[in-house]
């Protein structure tokens, strides 16, 4: 909980405050006169102010926000010596460049972060394509599992290296949510390599979940099909199972890798009641059969086998690196791919194409900061890079509360070459905070029902 706690907090903290300096320092060298820099609203906590600069620092009670408070006319009176220091004395250029800055703060941090990433290096599943789930789009494609993904390419363009599988769920998940097909590069364990085409053009896809992968049929990567810890009592113990055994095949099916096997053994169930089944293992390179009965155990969709025994080794893990140019460049091109992604999401959601569900609040945001934590800093700074994003593409959406409403205003006044009356600006804003709260009531009671649900 303290991780949780501490990771969300310097989250939250470093991407408010690269947000808000966007906006200083371009108010600065736009000949603006800054008041204050404020990271969190409500009594000050700590406050200082450098010398010889007119600007006071302030970091406040309340951490969900900050603010940069700059000369204004419109918001207090302002001395004539001064005025040519006022925000909104300056040009309309000026002014669009200081409220764009902030977003556009956002989105380089996420370019330096997914860099550093990418410079230090990730440890990451291969990409080793396990069983695809029966009847799933994979296993129609021919998909078998085993096979690793070489390359990768969404629609008609052309095969890239797929270095992980991580990289290869990001190609799965832009497929589905363009509706594009995708095309996988394949190298069997023995064999020459081929294509397959996944074809997701026809997916509806309401929700990037774990469900758009199980409907894909690739919920995970390979896994050798060997017994780990055997539990003392257990069914597999009793039939003389031992840890270390490699399970090549389960009653009349060959078995290619653990999340198979597990699925097996959980559908070793007949009318009601545990399906008994001979088992072929290879135990130190001798093959061996042994009759298993599954413990019968209630699950939410029924009845399922158990054996008692750990089922599977972890996935064989690569290091992705990258180097200097490449992996700025890659920090780039995925930061661009989450802006697009993230938008189109938004559309979709707009016109109901799209679950409101894909809405998350801090309590999920806060939930998925420990965790990226506790997995290590290279995690870590991918999920800051992640909302970085998300910070940023969701400031620029024209909503006038929001940096990107105050830009459709000076891009109403660049075309109008009149700006919009204070009438209209009020009615504005008051549209903009219910829209904006009812987009955070959604996402609280999608994270409540995420973690309470």
């Amino acid at each position: 909980m303290l991780l949780t706690i501490a990771a969300f907090a310097v989250a939250l903290g470093v991407l408010i405050a690269v947000h808000e300096y966007g906006h200083y320092r371009v108010a600065v060298a736009c000949g603006v006169k800054v008041l204050r820099f404020s990271i969190g609203f409500g009594r000050p906590l700590l406050r200082w102010q450098p010398k010889g600069s007119p600007t006071e620092f302030v970091i406040g009670a309340f951490p969900l926000g900050g603010y940069v408070r700059m000369l204004d006319e419109r918001e207090a009176p302002v001395a004539p010596e001064e005025r040519h220091l006022a925000f909104n004395t300056r040009p309309l250029r000026a002014r669009a460049a200081i409220v764009a800055a902030g977003p556009l703060a956002n989105l380089l941090l996420a370019v330096l972060l997914y860099a550093a990433v990418n410079w230090s290096g990730v440890d990451e599943p291969k990409a080793m394509l396990s069983s695809p789930v029966a009847g799933s789009i994979a296993q129609r494609a021919g998909v078998q599992g085993g096979e690793q993904v070489v390359s990768a390419a969404i629609g008609e363009d052309e095969l890239e290296p797929v270095r992980s599988f991580e990289e290869l769920r990001w190609v799965l998940t832009r497929g589905a949510l363009d509706a594009e097909n995708v095309r996988l590069l394949l190298q069997p364990v023995r064999g020459a390599q081929r294509e397959v085409v996944l074809p997701l053009a026809g997916m509806q896809v309401r929700e990037a979940d774990a469900q758009l992968f199980r409907s894909i049929g690739i919920v995970g990567p390979w896994t050798r099909p060997v017994l780990g810890e055997v539990m003392a009592g257990g069914a597999a113990e009793r039939a003389g199972l031992h840890p270390g055994d490699l399970v090549v095949r389960l009653g009349g099916t060959d078995v290619v890798d653990g999340a198979q096997l597990r699925d097996l053994i959980r559908g070793s169930v007949r009318d009601g009641k545990p399906l008994a089944q001979v088992w072929r293992v290879d135990r130190e390179g001798r093959l061996l059969d042994v009759t298993v009965t599954p413990q019968l155990v209630a699950d939410a969709t029924g009845p399922v086998g158990r054996i008692g025994a750990y089922v599977g080794n972890p996935p064989e893990m690569v290091n992705v690196r990258y180097g200097p140019v490449e992996g700025l460049w890659k920090g780039v091109e995925r930061t661009w791919e989450v802006s697009v992604l993230t938008l189109r999401m938004m559309g979709r959601m707009v016109i109901g194409e799209a679950s409101i569900k894909n809405l998350s609040g801090p309590l999920t945001i806060a939930d998925y900061a420990g965790r990226s934590a506790s997995m290590g800093l290279t995690q870590y700074l991918a999920f800051l890079a992640l909302i970085s994003v998300s910070l940023g593409v969701l400031n620029l959406l024209p909503l006038p509360v929001l940096d990107g409403g105050h830009l459709m205003y000076y891009l109403w006044e660049g075309l109008t070459g009149r700006s919009v009356s204070e009438a209209w600006m009020d009615r504005l804003q008051r549209t903009g905070v219910v829209v904006l709260l009812l987009m955070m009531s959604i996402a609280l009671f999608n994270d409540l029902t995420r973690l309470f649900g």
